[in-house]
Formats: structure tokens, sequence, C-alpha cells
């Protein structure tokens, strides 16, 4: 079921320019956002937690490194 929503001119007009043919409905610009977003997070996420184990140090061993 459609929906109006009400936007600013400024939001309007960067949503104008991120359509990729003139006819793209702002609808599709929006799901086409939430879609890189939602594809973006779930990368970051994983690129976060191999990062996470790939680097982690035991405490131990800062402890040894820094003489503490």
């Amino acid at each position: 079921m459609p929906t109006t929503i009400q936007i600013s001119d400024k939001i309007k007009n960067i949503l104008d320019r991120m359509k990729i043919v003139e006819r793209e409905t702002y609808n599709e610009v929006i799901e086409r956002m939430l879609e890189d977003d939602l594809e973006l997070n779930e990368k970051t996420k994983k690129e976060l937690e191999e990062a996470r184990k790939s680097k982690s140090i035991r405490h131990e061993e800062v402890k040894k490194r820094f003489r503490l």
C-alpha cells in the first residue's frame, strides 16, 4: 500500500541526483540505498570480526611486552 511522505527540498535534490535513470522512482532509489547499506553493514561486521581474530593479543602478552 503506497504511503505519502514529506521530505525537504534538499533531500529531494539529493535523491534526484542519485537516480540511475531519469524515470527511476524515489522508491527505487531508496530501496537501492537500503540494500547497499545492509550489504555494507554485513560486510563490515564480517571484516571487523576477521580483524579482531587475526590481531588480538592476550592480556598476558601485553603485560609481558610492556613489562607490567
